[in-house]
């Protein structure tokens, strides 16, 4: 019997470097995402959502620069042009409200005061009450809202019953009454300083049950999952739970209904300011221009057109950011 011609060779054994390379490529395989980066992934995609949130950071950054853009365009929103504006019927002078060089977007009737200016003030007032009633009702309904859902019982039944009145009572004529009746001066404001911060506390008390119920509803779904229950088992505390397991996965929610809210609450003032009861002149205010211009609508339109498109691209640009972060933050949607 002959030996065979060829003697099977043995495979090598793989070397340490290749080892570490198959266990880097496994890896980086199964290497996750986290929420965050999932959510700006799918919130990229959202053109729409996108265009609101450019256009929403360029009208806080026009807040906050306000001083300086106005500056820039050589305009002051308290100066008058009286030399603008016809004498016998007290409308600007020139085509589309006295539109120039100067005065882009011309100037109100009476008093010639350059609307371009204005504009830029009047959105300091809406998106500053705007964004600080919403900071209000978040604080309040989402302590609130975990609380009922959490401990249940006769908690529950307090602030769901609290909740219930505050949504049936009537928002908009308290805040009237009470506006009409505050003082010039309180707490070291005066004058228009009062009726802001008296908009933003009244809009953010009466706008919290609203994310209250949301919370509340999250809350009563997430307090049976199994990462509670077994941070129960282990001895950790309530408030341990409410804080630490609870209201990191509320995030998400909360997040979507303040976007939702801001909008909603600049429609509030621009009301309150339109119906007499918001800020004051010489305070630039979009609804207190809105007022002004009712009785220009037919001899100047542009006075009334241009505070109403500035109010109606700033709603629609926080719709649309809040509708892109609703989705994106959504983990059950296809985009």
């Amino acid at each position: 019997m002959t030996a065979p011609l060829h003697e099977p060779t043995a495979e090598a054994a793989p070397s340490a470097a290749d080892e570490a390379a198959v266990a880097t490529a496994g890896v980086k395989a199964v290497q996750g995402r986290s929420l965050g980066r999932i959510a700006w992934g799918r919130l990229k995609r959202d053109k729409l959502a996108l265009t609101g949130g450019v256009v929403v950071l360029v009208l806080i950054v026009i807040a906050l620069l306000a001083p300086v853009i106005t500056n820039l365009v050589g305009q002051d929103p308290n100066e008058f042009h009286e030399k603008l504006i016809d004498p016998l019927f007290g409308t600007p002078t020139g085509s589309l409200g006295g539109v120039s060089g100067d005065h882009l977007l011309g100037v109100e009737p009476v008093n010639g005061r350059d609307i371009f200016a204005r504009i830029v003030y009047g959105a300091q007032i809406s998106l500053l009450v705007g964004f600080l009633s919403a900071v209000v009702a978040v604080i309040l309904g989402t302590v609130l809202g975990i609380l009922a859902g959490f401990f249940g019982g006769w908690v529950d039944s307090v602030i769901s019953r609290v909740m219930d009145g505050l949504l049936a009572f009537p928002q908009l004529l308290f805040i009237i009454a009470l506006v009409s009746v505050m003082p010039n001066s309180m707490l070291g404001l005066t004058g228009t300083g009062v009726r802001v911060f008296v908009m933003i506390l009244v809009i953010g008390f009466f706008g919290w049950p609203y994310i209250g119920r949301v919370v509340r509803g999250q809350t009563l779904s997430l307090r049976e999952r199994e990462y509670v229950e077994a941070a129960r088992s282990l001895g950790a505390g309530r408030f341990y739970i409410l804080f630490k397991e609870l209201l990191p996965n509320l995030v998400a929610p909360i997040i979507v209904y303040t976007t939702m809210m801001i909008p909603t609450n600049i429609l509030t003032e621009a009301a309150l300011s339109f119906l007499g009861v918001g800020v004051k002149p010489p305070t630039a205010s979009w609804g207190q221009m809105l007022s002004s211009a009712i009785d220009y609508y037919d001899s100047d339109p542009m006075y009334m057109v241009v505070p109403g498109v500035a109010i109606f691209i700033t709603v629609l640009a926080f719709n649309l950011f809040g509708d892109g972060v609703r989705d994106a933050l959504d983990p059950k949607g296809s985009r």
